[in-house]
């Protein structure tokens, strides 16, 4: 029976205990403690007013028939269009399993904001009883015995014949399923709008120089070539699909997921860094920071006439009525058409007040099921998580992501911004430079890739001593 404790140490060490009981336990170390510490830190003020007031708002459980429902909290940053109708598909189909989904959506790209609530409401014994939790941060959780595990579910729905061997092993841990995936996102995209290329006579850009030349009939043409935005994680987004352009998938690997000091100094580094200062010349003027949907309608309205982002981008040109290959359509960034720079949607649940377990076991089958599969992700933008979907249902955009992906590990890269690639100290730090860069153009790339590889260096000895 879980009984929640009055101190933030025992409500922890509670939850260790009792998923020590079911046999998937480690021992509450001093460097679990101090681990949870970093995972609270920074919490700003303006997060726990909207965490506030979001369990203010939440409505109280009833079912259809008016009788009392059970149901889960969930915590997600998914606020745009196309991302509230995606949350839909899912609290939809739980309440036909009489199960209300509490939603706890937090404003913030990236997830900065939900992430920093999240922290909070753990250390406040309030932790939501699922959660939106991206890449190997769930491996943080689940080390300190938070997660619920999630093997009764993936063993009879067979989530490791089904899934992509990428899908399957994110979202194990220690040799448990901590997590259920709900799609692909591709981030190396380069959306452009369909009736401004058409009417200039524009193709779609495979490499730099046809990049360049399409840039500049669109300014002569008096349209923005390139949509962007100046936050830090936008940014940082075009950076590393401008990596991949010029390295592939080995190199990426070397430098954002092993760290490795060296890498940071070699030239396709800097021919990265060179590239994303002078894609600067075809962006808007002056450069301001604006949320991702903004910058989309930008592409949308014609505006600009091109936009690198993540095929949310494409769910949310969707919910505003666009048709792919009509109105807009997709290209890989040049340089990256073989390659799937990735990003997957994961949902965790907590452990601890075990008598919502079957709904958590709940969801995450429904999840993994095929009709919420193709329902949840052709409205988000993704590709299904399953390694033989309905291509049928899929436009050219979607089967561009599932083909490339589908190719094997060889030619696939995880994000470093969304959380793919390397925990959250190693993100902030190397999106905070490569920031630094890109808004200051007296910074050379010398002086960014020294920062870089002393960063590497730095994090790769504190890994060792932990």
């Amino acid at each position: 029976m879980f009984i929640k404790k009055s101190t933030r140490r025992s409500m922890i060490d509670k939850r260790v205990i009792d998923k020590r009981d079911r046999g998937g336990a480690k021992s509450w170390t001093a460097g679990s403690r101090r681990r949870i510490v970093l995972l609270a830190s920074g919490c700003l003020l303006g997060c726990l007013i909207t965490l506030r007031a979001g369990m203010a708002n939440a409505a109280p459980p009833v079912s259809a028939a008016g009788q009392p429902a059970t149901s889960l909290q969930v915590v997600h940053w998914w606020t745009s269009a196309s991302e509230r109708k995606s949350v839909d598909v899912l609290a939809t189909r739980l309440a036909e399993d009489n199960i209300q989904w509490r939603d706890m959506a937090i404003p913030g790209g990236a997830g900065l904001g939900a992430s920093k609530v999240l922290k909070s409401m753990v250390l406040a014994g309030k932790a939501p009883e699922a959660t939106q939790l991206n890449g190997i941060v769930f491996g943080e959780w689940a080390d300190l015995g938070l997660l619920l595990e999630l093997d009764d579910v993936a063993a009879p729905g067979n989530w490791q014949k089904l899934l992509f061997p990428t899908v399957w092993s994110l979202v194990r841990n220690r040799g448990h399923v901590v997590a259920a995936p709900l799609g692909i996102h591709r981030i190396n995209n380069l959306f452009y709008n369909k009736k401004v290329f058409d009417r200039l006579g524009l193709a779609a850009p495979k490499t730099w120089p046809e990049f360049e030349r399409a840039a500049e009939k669109l300014r002569q043409a008096g349209v923005t070539p390139l949509a962007q935005s100046s936050e830090a994680w936008q940014v940082a987004t075009l950076f590393e699909t401008l990596v991949l352009a010029e390295s592939g998938p080995a190199y990426y690997r070397s430098l954002f997921v092993d760290l490795n000091p060296a890498a940071f100094g070699d030239a396709r580094m800097t021919h990265a860094l060179k590239r994303l200062r002078a894609l600067k010349e075809w962006m808007p003027q002056p450069l301001r920071e604006r949320p991702w949907p903004d910058m989309t309608r930008q592409l949308a309205d014609g505006e600009a006439a091109m936009f690198v982002m993540g095929d949310w981008a494409k769910g949310e040109l969707l919910a505003w009525g666009l048709n792919t290959d009509q109105d807009f359509s997709c290209a890989a960034v040049p340089g990256t058409a073989d390659y799937h720079l990735y990003s997957v949607d994961t949902l965790a649940m907590f452990a601890g007040d075990y008598s919502h377990q079957p709904a958590q076991e709940k969801l995450a089958q429904l999840i993994m099921s095929q009709p919420v599969q193709s329902a949840y992700n052709q409205v988000k933008g993704a590709i299904s998580v399953w390694r033989a979907p309905d291509l049928s249902k899929m436009d050219s955009c979607a089967r561009a992501s599932w083909s490339a992906f589908s190719k094997g590990s060889a030619f696939q890269a995880p994000s470093l911004v969304h959380r793919m690639a390397a925990d959250e100290t190693a993100k902030d730090a190397i999106v905070a430079e490569v920031h630094r860069y890109f808004v200051d153009d007296k910074m050379g790339e010398s002086d960014i890739q020294r920062k870089l590889a002393s960063i590497a260096r730095s994090l790769s000895k504190t890994g060792k001593q932990e």
